[in-house]
């Protein structure tokens, strides 16, 4: 996979912009993505070394909508730790 391909976008959230402080990083990833994957396209696009990855997949959810049901999309998220003084600009 391409690194475009492995992270989609950044998740902006309250939770992950105070993470973002303390040197984690929360991103969007591919479905088929795995952690060796993931700090390759963090190296290679932002220029800097991951110490650890955690993967979290969310699942998806049931929700209402104008009388019909539907659900949410499911998605993988990654948990990107770096090293101190490192720093990522996401937007």
């Amino acid at each position: 996979m391409k690194e475009h391909a492995i992270i989609k976008r950044p998740r902006v959230t309250e939770k992950a912009t105070s993470l973002s402080e303390k040197g984690v990083y929360v991103f969007e990833v591919a479905q088929k993505a795995n952690k060796r994957e993931v700090i390759k396209a963090v190296h290679l696009l932002y220029n800097v070394t991951p110490r650890k990855v955690r993967m979290i997949m969310v699942p998806s959810k049931k929700v209402f909508m104008r009388g019909h049901v539907g659900f949410t999309a499911k998605i993988k998220k990654a948990m990107v730790f770096l090293k101190k003084g490192e720093t990522i600009e996401t937007l």
